[in-house]
């Protein structure tokens, strides 16, 4: 690998078929999206629209609700209509929600056909989502794995995933429907990293991503970053969805930062920043915490550095729009653009970053302005 050449960082992803999801495009060379999925009751409309808004103002691209009674899907027209993202209605066993929820203008249904009974009602549901330009997402995990697999393979295995996930395939495919997306998730990250380079390797559909039931907010943290690094790496995924024990704000938050980490997309304020140290001439986490916060509503791409001291601060502020290195006497030193702008004190530092960043911003859209 050439690390004198930036090519090493660009990823080669995975062809896949493209679908539609709404007015998202999944698969294809398309942006891999991010997902998250209320917790609310999906009958309690006001909640859930609530909710969905919080997860699209932190960049959701589009939400899945549960809709496991009559009470959900009757709720559904009415957060679909006050939603800015594509909703995905997540149906567990009976092809009626699938049919409601098509009707009430979901833009995806999360299903097993193999789970919702006979052939005729498979068809019921095909016949619904292709009426009303619904595409589906086939979900295989442990605990939707059928028996006649656990018998033949001893155990949840990434085989049995992926021949169950393929099973499910066909039965769309049979009858004539391609539009939908596949997830072989798992809670261990090793089988579920498995699974999805067997199913990669076996078809072309687009993948949605997921480690699922990864835990609390920092230890689920760490095992989504392991797999879907992994397999994003490999440029495998089309979709992604963080399944963390917290707010569901928190799974879209995290999503965003591994496909930042990994030059996938780009949206909002990335602060590279020291662990802080004994050099450190200002409270450096203090100032991070702060500036992470003032810069939450920025959704335009920008990178910003804090670094302690002058030994890593000169050189990473030459590779960032702002920079800021912490220098004696309580005066440190602010780049722009790579280049020393001026020299600030502690009290002014949060406010002034944040000034410049926000200066920054105003002439990149007129910027834009500009050349439209």
């Amino acid at each position: 690998m050439d690390y004198g050449n930036l090519s090493y960082r660009q990823i080669a992803r995975r062809q896949s078929r493209q679908i539609k999801v709404g007015d998202l495009l999944v698969g294809g060379g398309a942006p891999i999206t991010v997902q998250s999925m209320t917790n609310t009751l999906t009958a309690d409309a006001k909640a859930t629209i609530a909710q969905i808004q919080a997860l699209v103002e932190a960049g959701a691209d589009a939400v899945r609700v549960s809709c496991p009674d009559e009470a959900s899907t009757k709720a559904l027209a009415e957060i679909v209509a006050a939603s800015a993202v594509p909703i995905i209605a997540d149906i567990h066993f009976h092809y009626k929600r699938a049919i409601e929820a098509a009707q009430a203008g979901a833009a995806c249904l999360r299903i097993n056909p193999g789970n919702i009974g006979n052939a005729t009602r498979v068809q019921e549901v095909i016949r619904a989502a292709k009426d009303h330009g619904c595409s589906m997402r086939i979900g295989v995990n442990a605990g939707s794995l059928e028996e006649r697999l656990l018998q033949k393979y001893g155990m949840p295995t990434p085989e049995a995933w992926v021949e169950s996930a393929l099973y499910h395939a066909k039965i769309l495919e049979d009858n004539e429907f391609f539009d939908f997306k596949i997830s072989v998730k798992a809670s261990d990250v090793f089988l579920a990293v498995a699974a999805y380079r067997q199913l990669a390797a076996a078809c072309d559909y687009p993948l949605h991503l997921g480690i699922t039931e990864a835990g609390a907010l920092r230890t689920g943290t760490v095992k989504s970053s392991i797999g879907l690094g992994l397999l994003l790496m490999e440029g495998i995924g089309d979709t992604i969805r963080v399944s963390l024990s917290a707010d569901p704000v928190e799974e879209v938050k995290v999503g965003w930062d591994i496909l930042r980490s990994l030059n996938l997309r780009q949206r909002g304020v990335n602060i590279i920043a020291c662990p802080s140290c004994a050099r450190q001439q200002f409270d450096v986490i203090k100032t991070v915490e702060a500036l992470e916060q003032r810069l939450s509503h920025i959704k335009t791409p920008m990178t910003l550095s804090i670094i302690g001291c002058v030994v890593n601060g000169p050189g990473e502020a030459r590779s960032t729009t702002i920079g800021l290195t912490g220098g004696g006497n309580n005066t440190h030193m602010v780049y722009v653009d790579g280049v020393q702008h001026q020299r600030i004190r502690d009290a002014d530092i949060v406010e002034h970053i944040a000034g410049l960043v926000e200066k920054k911003l105003e002439e990149k859209v007129a910027a834009i302005d500009t050349s439209a």
